[in-house]
């Protein structure tokens, strides 16, 4: 049966019977987990499991939020915790050389604690660029202030995963950096001119075009379009992610059940997928909300389909790791960083 262009979240730590029945039917194209649905390294490996037995794909990518600082899905005591994005950023700013390394340093060690459990797509690089004034929903999360210095080390974060044998996801393009609210409470709006945001927001995206996977952003660019964010924005996706970015890989959506967007589930996966997204991402776990989405998602086709397939294709197996000494040396490069993060 083929896969259908959503991705879905589940609700809790193993499979309910109406989820397994749902799955098997309709046929998500991948998974994504939350801290809801992981427990110990055997339970989610386990679930992990569970959900490509189900759908009958061993293939069937599964995606995470783990990068790190606030943003970390796996957390002690049985997994690590990592540095946000602000560390790698204040180190480069004192030695390029070290900033780089400690991000690919960082990807590497998550790599293998995703490999570890058979999840294959972490949900990073960031190539959003704030601003001063904006929200804090990226914050620290962010690689720096000018395009050149974020591109720089999202690519070596990317370095990292693909040696770990794991599926980068660029987001929020074309960016969430000057957003002034948080998209999973309410719509943000951008009133920057078009020309300033393609040398500032979206320049630090197009030397990552090659990546992938890409995920939309839930914000509206005024000057491009008034009406409608750049997740279901058909001159968005178009003009910027496809035109002057340059992004030929798989686009999804980032959650369609955040309050950033209006209307039904249903609606919104339409309206989604109407402008040019590959893939709808539904991440709550929320059975009824979950089959509004898989009603409004068609079997992947066409270049959609192609685009999914070269994705999965792009991963490789992982390379050997000393985790021990990778870890030192982070710890080492972390600690130089000192108070410049503080």
């Amino acid at each position: 049966m083929a896969a259908r262009a959503f991705i879905t979240g589940v609700s809790g730590t193993v499979l309910t019977d109406d989820e397994r029945a749902f799955l098997r039917a309709r046929q998500p194209w991948g998974f994504i987990l939350f801290k809801r649905n992981v427990d110990t390294p055997a339970q989610v490996k386990a679930l992990v499991e569970d959900l490509r037995s189900t759908v009958g794909r061993p293939d069937a990518p599964v995606l995470i939020d783990q990068e790190g600082g606030r943003v970390q899905r796996l957390q002690p005591p049985h997994w690590p915790v990592y540095p946000p994005g602000a560390v790698f950023s204040a180190l480069y700013d004192r030695d390029p050389a070290e900033g780089l390394e400690a991000a690919r340093l960082t990807a590497r060690l998550i790599a293998a604690d995703l490999a570890d459990l058979g999840i294959t797509v972490d949900c990073l690089p960031l190539a959003d660029v704030p601003v001063e004034g904006a929200d804090a929903v990226i914050g620290n999360r962010a690689y720096g202030t000018t395009p050149a210095k974020v591109a720089a080390i999202a690519r070596a974060v990317t370095d990292g995963l693909a040696q770990g044998g794991v599926l980068p996801v660029l987001k929020h393009i074309p960016g969430h950096g000057r957003a002034t609210a948080d998209s999973h409470l309410r719509l943000p709006t951008v009133d920057t001119p078009p020309a300033e945001l393609a040398v500032t927001d979206f320049a630090a995206f197009r030397p990552l075009a090659d990546l992938p996977m890409a995920m939309t952003a839930h914000v509206v660019f005024s000057g491009l379009d008034p009406a409608q964010p750049a997740t279901t924005s058909a001159t968005i996706i178009a003009q910027v992610i496809r035109g002057a970015i340059g992004f030929q890989g798989l686009l999804m959506s980032d959650d369609v059940s955040m309050n950033a967007l209006s209307g039904s589930i249903a609606e919104r996966t339409r309206a989604s997928l109407a402008a040019g997204c590959d893939v709808v991402l539904h991440c709550n776990g929320k059975l009824d909300e979950m089959v509004q989405v898989a009603d409004e998602a068609p079997p992947l086709s066409g270049e959609a389909l192609a685009r999914a397939d070269r994705a999965l294709a792009a991963r490789r197996p992982p390379q050997p790791l000393d985790r021990a000494g990778a870890r030192a040396e982070l710890d080492r490069l972390i600690g130089r960083a000192g108070s410049l993060t503080s």
